[in-house]
């Protein structure tokens, strides 16, 4: 199109000087349209020029309609992105089931994400078809952010150094009445003890007494069930779709909502206060003067459980595994208990639980190898630029803090477990966002000093208890098919420590 103007604007030039005669008007008109003419066509040569289109990122084709790469990244997708990543670099699109998602791989990359307004980046957009039918209507991504960071803000009231120094004491207990049952020694699967033990915690400690009191079987089924709608499935297909896990995951979601109501309106007209979180839901405002109603409040407790149950149950698993291939660090951790708390290994407590630097060494460095949320996204809702790339709007934007923490150009070693990296505060040579197992800036997870207390505590706990080994030498592979990486047939060999 731009060459036939051209070639137009050409032929107009030349009849245009043809026809001229020598007078001074003549030679006036023909500079003017000469000029003028050579001004438009220059004006849409350069609007047409490639150069001056936007810049997309790199397209990863396929050759499967609709599904796009959906299978390949579905089997192994930190494999697949850190092929793209060698490939094409930190910024690429590609399709999977109609979708186009847009990665931003390194610091630099990621900026974009961490930095952006939720305008720009909309985290509803691309959440709420998760959560929403877990936790329910009217919280988390169901509502506008401002709405959700004023429930975020009164959650995180009840997230405090003052409870955490009680919850030391809560967590310590639960731990050593639920590993008894272990006995001496033997196999068992660490990551489902872990997870119902991290109910029982948290449940305790953050839901208040009448809660932890109707945990039983039953109810920890519902939680688990309620769970499996963190999944793929429910992230790429429609909610209405009616697949097992979807009727589960709701049948349970009324169900755990109803004994939340319950517990509720019994502690409403009980009248009675009691320092928990429930309480400071029931007795919170919005900035409007508007209390949260009940079934916001058992919405918010859903969430704060089980956002929170991923994090620690996930990542106290791989620890368990990485300190068991190692068992000299193992005993090094043990040993450090020793030191801190006393030879005696009196109860814990929260100030010990601080100066335990080994292993919250560890776990900062299982945490970065195995974070427990592999893609964080976002919605573009208009075009964004990002190393040099603008993504239209509409794509999903995601990083991944599993392939950042293994970058070969950011971390030395990348792939090695070792907990001294942390010696100097520098893990990655300071780029702000190499490592980011529970995001960074205004999306930073509120949960993240809870879930240190947790894991230190339970680890402290289990250290003192059992020797820990791998069952002939086998370490777990990453569970892929879930959005959580599980470790896969986590069985751990245990003996209890003499005295």
């Amino acid at each position: 199109m731009a060459m036939h103007l051209y070639h137009l604007s050409s032929k107009l030039l030349e009849d245009t000087v043809g026809t001229m005669n020598d007078n001074l008007t003549s030679v006036v008109l023909a500079a003017s349209v000469i000029t003028l003419t050579l001004g438009y066509v220059s004006k849409l040569l350069l609007q047409q020029a490639p150069g001056n289109e936007p810049k997309h990122p790199p397209y990863i084709p396929s050759s499967i309609p609709f599904l796009g790469h959906a299978i390949a990244f579905g089997k192994s997708p930190i494999e697949f992105l850190e092929h793209a990543y060698d490939k094409y670099g930190p910024v690429f699109s590609f399709t999977m089931v109609g979708k186009t998602f847009t990665y931003l791989l390194g610091s630099e990359a990621a900026t974009l994400l961490f930095n952006s307004k939720n305008e720009d980046l909309n985290a509803e957009d691309v959440y709420s078809r998760l959560t929403t039918p877990v936790f329910g209507k009217g919280v988390a991504y169901d509502v506008p952010n401002p709405l959700f960071l004023e429930q975020k803000k009164m959650l995180k009231t009840g997230l405090n150094i003052a409870r955490f120094k009680d919850h030391v004491k809560v967590i310590e207990a639960e731990t050593v009445e639920y590993f008894e049952r272990w006995g001496d020694s033997g196999e068992r699967n660490l990551f489902e003890a872990l997870s119902e033990l991290i109910i029982l915690t948290a449940s305790s400690c953050l839901h208040g007494r009448e809660i932890r009191s109707m945990l039983n079987e039953h109810v920890a089924q519902l939680y688990a069930d309620l769970d499996g709608g963190f999944s793929h499935e429910a992230w790429l297909l429609p909610g209405w779709l009616p697949l097992p896990s979807f009727r589960k995951r709701d049948k349970a979601h009324r169900e755990i909502k109803n004994i939340f109501f319950k517990v509720i309106q019994k502690r409403r007209k009980s009248g009675e206060t009691v320092d928990d979180i429930l309480q400071t839901l029931i007795d919170a405002t919005y900035k409007d003067g508007r209390p949260l109603n009940d079934s916001e409040i058992a919405g918010m407790l859903i969430g704060l459980l089980l956002a929170g149950q991923h994090t620690s149950s996930t990542t106290s698993a791989w620890m368990g595994f990485f300190l068991s291939r190692d068992k000299a660090l193992q005993e090094r951790c043990y040993a450090e208990q020793k030191a801190v708390c006393g030879e005696n290994l009196p109860p814990l407590d929260y100030d010990q639980l601080k100066d335990l630097s080994l292993l919250e060494r560890c776990l900062k460095e299982t945490l970065r190898l195995r974070p427990p949320i592999m893609t964080m996204m976002r919605m573009a809702r208009s075009p964004q630029t990002a190393a040099g790339y603008t993504i239209p709007a509409g794509h999903q934007v995601c990083v991944s803090p599993t392939v950042n923490h293994r970058l070969h150009d950011t971390w030395v070693e990348r792939m090695e477990f070792d907990p001294e990296r942390y010696l100097n505060d520098n893990p990655a040579a300071g780029e702000k966002f190499a490592y980011v197992p529970f995001g960074a800036g205004r999306h930073r997870c509120i949960g993240e000093n809870f879930a240190y207390v947790q894991i230190k505590t339970i680890w402290s706990t289990l250290l003192r208890m059992y020797d820990f080994d791998l069952v002939d030498g086998y370490f777990p592979t990453i569970n892929y098919t879930t959005m959580i990486h599980t470790p896969h047939n986590p069985v751990i060999r245990y003996k209890r420590r003499k005295q």
